[in-house]
């Protein structure tokens, strides 16, 4: 009688059991996938409406019904600081366009503050509405802190100066350092905060340390991150050139002046 302990027999054991858990789990991933989507598509909704201000209403209310309601998403074409039809917005993946070298442009290192290497010709904007008009304006930000890129949004009042709310919803830094950048009280020091100066450049940037509210230009300024100076420093530069230039800075002014 052959023994149950051979070699041959142990691996084919071992083989099938692999196979069996490959199944398992490819079957499990395809079957989750649409419950991954949605919740991963709830959440980016979820930060948008965290940044305007509107998290209150949403757990009230509910995700889906707030940003249906009250959120209007717009396609921008950078180069021309307009709104544009390009692109169906329900569908584009801005993360996507910019890194395909049809639908994006590379930075030259001048340009590239926040270190993401190119930038899609098209972005996406998210409008808060009211009865009035325009109430909120919400960007999507990305850049590079000390170890991963940060993705982003900055909320804009109707004046399209002041800053309503900032946070993040995806990034890899040092939990306890960079990772504050998820800490409200340091998410709030953005509130209230202006962005552009009387020469119309983007002026807002963290600094080292606390900002004295005596200091110059202390609108303009937020409080470092102690112990993170690459990461504070990556999201100043961040902040800078999707406000910049090679931002939002030009459809902002058009938008301002009702040309967009």
């Amino acid at each position: 009688m052959a023994s149950n302990d051979s070699i041959k027999k142990t691996l084919i054991v071992t083989i099938l059991l692999c196979i069996v858990c490959s199944v398992v789990v490819s079957t499990a991933a395809v079957l989750l996938r649409p419950v991954q989507e949605k919740n991963k598509s709830l959440d980016f909704k979820r930060n948008i409406l965290a940044a305007a201000g509107l998290a209150d209403e949403a757990s009230s209310q509910g995700v889906e019904v707030v940003f249906s309601d009250r959120v209007k998403t717009r396609a921008v074409n950078f180069d021309k600081g307009t709104f544009t039809d390009e692109v169906a917005v329900a569908e584009y993946d801005q993360r996507k366009a910019s890194k395909d070298p049809a639908r994006s442009e590379d930075l030259t290192a001048d340009q590239d503050l926040a270190k993401i290497g190119s930038r899609e010709n098209i972005g996406l904007v998210y409008m808060i509405e009211g009865d009035s008009g325009l109430e909120t304006l919400v960007l999507p930000i990305r850049g590079y802190g000390l170890w991963s890129t940060l993705y982003g949004f900055m909320a804009l009042d109707s004046d399209l100066n002041t800053v309503v709310g900032l946070g993040f919803y995806e990034h890899g830094e040092t939990p306890g350092l960079g990772g504050e950048v998820d800490n409200p009280a340091w998410k709030a020091l953005w509130e209230g905060k202006e962005v552009y100066g009387d020469d119309g450049d983007a002026q807002l940037n963290v600094i080292k340390g606390m900002v004295d509210a005596n200091t110059p230009n202390a609108e303009h300024k937020v409080d470092g991150l102690s112990g993170a100076t690459l990461t504070s420093r990556g999201v100043g530069n961040l902040v800078q050139f999707w406000l910049g230039e090679n931002g939002y800075k030009t459809f902002l002014a058009n938008l301002k002046k009702g040309e967009a």
